[in-house]
């Protein structure tokens, strides 16, 4: 595929594998013992204050706009992708995809907070359609509050089996008409069901919005937006039917991309049927392994699951960003491409890996911490939590280890 994720790795540092993975896991077993011995009461509970930015910057008409921009983009790129050549290298629907759009949203989404939300073309889609049919924005029924997260699971697993797995995933053809069904789908539900179905069901609308909650600015319990700390927003995600599920489908996936990186297993050629059953069984085992660790704090604990997955995303797809991200930009302004001749240093990428994953879980195993201490009693919270930090050190190790092969 030409959009290969693996550019460098940790080899390029003055270190050894070995020395990586034992510091890694020691990393988050410190930073826990350490947060269990000075942590005694909650911090982050509470409503999420902080300090208020420009109220222009947060009004219908901006957001209109920029709506309405990203849907002339996307229109055009799906035309592009259908009508224009079917090599990715002139054509710019999979880079759009796989790298600004996926890849990118992550990054953007931490500094900025959930920017999908405010860019989603769907949600002008949407509203132009409803506008022309003369049907109300709000939806005609009432949006069933079991289904949670459960459609953005389902359609986050859709678009890695595409991404990862599906025959001709790099065809121009084939990302433009994921594209088109993914929109017309998503338009046809919020008919019914009003806006707010892309607020959970949209999957990256959700990816966005829970990597967001991790940025510095976000939406204050006043309803204005403002700086605040990270860890408040974290704590503040809803939790909802299929968060678990959703989590497991970003941490799976990103761990069978790191693993189907490696060479022993590209030898290998396992044919479509059997990547998909071992992408599947990843999520589920991802899953399993999380609700087994946290037993009835499984819902409650999960969000302190995201800074791990955003983390990883950033380690795992550094490279595909720094080297195809411009790449796909000097694509989308009509020029064409040449040859990769600006590959980052092999020990600069493996630094921001490293510090990826381990900033990652760190900030995981603070935020469990965190929210342990506002749910459990006193006697059961260092024993409680103990299941949960070990499966972070092993998810630690495990994502240096697939960074040191891949």
């Amino acid at each position: 595929m030409v959009l290969a994720h693996g550019i460098g790795g940790v080899d390029g540092l003055p270190l050894d594998g070995e020395l990586v993975l034992q510091t890694g896991g020691v990393v988050v077993l410190v930073s826990f013992l350490a947060v269990a011995t000075l942590w005694k009461r909650p911090r982050f509970a509470g409503p999420v204050t902080g300090r208020p930015l420009p109220a222009v910057l947060d009004t219908p008409s901006l957001r209109s706009a920029l709506q309405a921009v990203t849907l002339a983009g996307a229109v055009a790129i799906v035309g592009y992708g259908f009508a224009g050549p079917q090599d990715p290298d002139v054509n710019p629907a999979p880079r759009a995809l796989y790298v600004l759009l996926w890849v990118g949203l992550v990054p953007a989404s931490l500094v900025l907070g959930p920017v999908w939300r405010v860019l989603n073309p769907l949600r002008l889609l949407h509203r132009l359609t409803a506008t022309a049919l003369r049907r109300p924005a709000h939806g005609t029924a009432p949006l069933p509050d079991r289904l949670g997260y459960l459609p953005a699971a389902a359609g986050l697993l859709v678009f890695v089996w595409l991404e990862l797995v599906a025959p001709g995933r790099d065809r121009p053809a084939v990302v433009a008409t994921f594209l088109l069904a993914y929109a017309v789908l998503h338009t046809l539900a919020a008919l019914r069901f009003g806006e707010r179905w892309f607020d959970r069901a949209d999957a990256f609308e959700a990816y966005s919005a829970l990597t967001g909650a991790l940025a510095p600015i976000g939406r204050l319990d006043t309803g204005r937006i403002g700086l605040r700390s990270p860890f408040r927003g974290l704590t503040a995600v809803p939790v909802a039917p299929g968060l678990i599920g959703f989590v497991a489908v970003w941490w799976g996936s990103t761990v069978f991309d790191g693993l189907t990186g490696w060479v022993g297993w590209e030898a290998w050629a396992l044919p479509p049927v059997l990547d998909t059953l071992v992408l599947l069984g990843l999520v589920l085992m991802v899953a399993g392994l999380y609700r087994a660790a946290t037993g009835p704090l499984a819902g409650p604990l999960v969000t302190t699951l995201v800074p791990i997955a955003a983390g990883y995303t950033i380690a795992h797809y550094a490279t595909l960003l720094l080297v195809e991200g411009p790449r796909g930009l000097t694509q989308l302004a009509g020029s064409q491409l040449g040859a990769v001749t600006a590959v980052p240093a092999p020990a600069i990428v493996a630094g921001i890996q490293i510090a990826a994953v381990l900033v990652g879980h760190v900030v995981a195993v603070v935020g469990a911490h965190d929210r342990s201490v506002a749910l459990l009693p006193e006697h059961r919270r260092l024993a409680d939590q103990v299941p949960l930090v070990l499966l972070m050190v092993a998810y630690t190790m495990v994502g240096l280890f697939l960074l040191v092969i891949s």
